[in-house]
């Protein structure tokens, strides 16, 4: 081998090939990758939040002996799951726990 050929095969080797199995690959790695993007994306513009109920309105009550959030949900809002409004009733008036007292003030989502 002359110097001269060992010089053109220095410079032409600095370039990276990829074999067809190489691009295959690649492009399936590519497709994954979207896929399993786009797959997340959906899925997290799917989820809703506990109280998905709508709220229009709401009314204000006193709570009465014996009163319970899960009753009251269950009052204000036959047809929803009580879970969801009583996550409203607790979001709506800050409460931290499920403990009600009696006088106790409460904002009532009117669950549309």
């Amino acid at each position: 081998m002359s110097a001269s050929t060992a010089s053109q095969h220095s410079t032409t080797g600095s370039h990276t090939r990829l074999t067809r199995r190489g691009r295959v690959l690649l492009l399936a790695a590519l497709v994954a990758v979207l896929f399993g993007a786009f797959s997340l994306g959906r899925s997290a513009s799917q989820a809703a939040p506990p109280s998905a109920a709508v709220v229009a309105e709401h009314e204000r009550v006193t709570v009465q002996a014996g009163d319970s959030l899960w009753t009251l949900a269950q009052q204000v809002a036959p047809d929803h799951d009580p879970r969801d409004v009583v996550a409203a009733i607790r979001e709506m008036n800050d409460l931290a726990s499920a403990d009600l007292h009696v006088g106790q003030q409460l904002v009532l989502p009117l669950v549309a």
